[in-house]
C-alpha cells in the first residue's frame, strides 16, 4: 500500500493543494495501520495498544471524511463542467466508496473509545479486513483523481 501511495504522489503530487494534503493524510493512515498491525500489545515502554488503535480511527475517520465532503465533491464538480463522461463514471464508483468507508465506520465503532477486552481477539482478523478495504479503497479513488481531475489538469492549469 505504501508503494501505491508514492505512485500517486509522484503522478498528482501538486496538481492541486487539496488532494496533496488528503494523500500525505493517506500516507499518515498507512504508517498508522502497519504499526497498528505490527504492535505488542503488552510490551513496556510503547504507546498503549488502546491509544494507538483511538489516534489510527481518528486518523481513519478524517480521512474518510475529507474524501466525503471534500475532495469527492471537488472532483464532481470539475466532471460537472467537463462533462466529458466523468459525472457517469463518478456515479458508479462513489456507491463502492460509499459501502468501504461503511468497513471503516465499522471497525472504527467496534475500536475506538472504550474498547471491550474480549474484542481485542479480533483485532488482528478485523485489522487485516481493514487493510484490503483500504486498499480497495485507495484504487478507487486513484482512478477517481486520475479520470476527474487529471484528465483536465492542463485545462485547469494558469497559462
Amino acid at each position: 500500500m505504501l508503494n501505491q501511495i508514492e505512485t500517486a504522489q509522484e503522478r498528482w503530487g501538486g496538481v492541486h493543494k487539496m488532494i496533496d494534503t488528503w494523500l500525505n493524510s493517506r500516507r499518515e493512515l498507512i504508517v498508522q495501520y502497519y504499526e497498528l498491525s505490527s504492535c505488542k500489545p503488552l510490551s513496556i515502554g510503547s504507546q498503549p495498544l488502546a491509544d494507538r488503535i483511538q489516534a489510527f480511527c481518528q486518523s481513519m475517520m478524517d480521512y474518510c471524511s475529507a474524501g466525503h465532503f471534500e475532495i469527492y465533491e471537488q472532483l464532481m464538480t470539475e466532471a460537472r463542467e467537463f462533462d466529458d463522461g466523468g459525472v457517469e463514471f463518478a456515479e458508479t464508483v462513489v456507491p463502492v466508496l460509499d459501502r468501504l468507508t461503511g468497513r471503516c465506520v465499522d471497525f472504527n465503532d467496534q475500536y475506538d473509545a472504550e474498547c471491550p477486552f474480549d474484542a481485542l481477539a479480533t483485532l488482528p482478523d478485523e485489522l487485516s479486513a481493514l487493510g484490503e478495504t483500504l486498499e480497495e479503497r485507495f484504487q478507487l479513488e486513484d482512478q477517481l483523481i486520475e479520470r476527474l481531475h487529471n484528465a483536465h489538469r492542463e485545462q485547469l492549469s494558469p497559462a
